[in-house]
């Protein structure tokens, strides 16, 4: 038995074929509407989901920390390479060695660069074999000896620096003979931090002068 027209209550009589097509037509397109915002905010929390695994559960390799550099082993093989004593300094432990070795060209140099913490910057002690007269010069980039300053009995040349970051951000220096080689104590760092690293080279320095005679 087949059904009757459905009454429309706005109109107060049957829908005729048109307004049910039009009626069952706009349902389907309000359900197909409906059910791709769902499919799509299913999909984006899918989504977060494999981002966040991704992030929290999968390990991550972390970089194998750097070997320390041993300066005393480094030193005692340069000594013999080159022949001649080498300075060892003898600063706190608290202070990271970044790099340790034979530097330059015209004037061959052992060179030790520290990180005495991480609000002093860098602390570079290097020993210039036989350097000559203008080696701390083209070191610092033209800076000259301010003044002088004596430190546990060895006399140290302290140089103006007037522009840091032409002399690669060096905002301190000092410089010695021992013996025939020069000794220069530079770096990003207050001057209280290079003059106790000068001070601590005191008898090392005094020993290669007295060989050298």
């Amino acid at each position: 038995m087949a059904r009757p027209p459905r009454i429309v209550a706005e109109l107060g009589r049957p829908e005729t074929p048109e307004e049910t097509a039009d009626r069952k037509a706009a349902f389907s397109q309000a359900y197909r509407a409906s059910k791709t915002t769902r499919n799509l905010v299913a999909a984006l929390l899918v989504t977060l989901a494999v981002v966040l695994v991704v992030v929290f559960a999968v390990p991550r390799g972390m970089p194998p920390e750097r070997e320390p550099i041993d300066v005393g082993a480094i030193a005692e093989s340069v000594a013999v390479t080159e022949g001649r004593a080498v300075l060892i300094p003898d600063v706190p432990d608290t202070w990271t060695v970044n790099s340790a070795r034979i530097e330059g060209d015209s004037v061959r140099a052992w060179a030790i660069v520290y990180v005495p913490d991480e609000a002093s910057g860098f602390l570079r002690i290097a020993q210039g074999f036989d350097a000559d007269a203008a080696w701390t010069t083209r070191e610092l980039s033209g800076d000259a000896v301010e003044r002088t300053v004596t430190l546990d009995g060895v006399e140290w040349q302290v140089y103006d620096i007037s522009d840091p970051s032409r002399a690669g951000n060096v905002s301190v220096a000092l410089s010695t003979q021992a013996g025939p080689d020069t000794v220069l104590v530079y770096g990003s760092t207050d001057e209280e931090t290079a003059e106790a690293a000068a001070t601590a080279l005191a008898d090392q320095v005094r020993a290669i002068a007295e060989e050298a005679r």
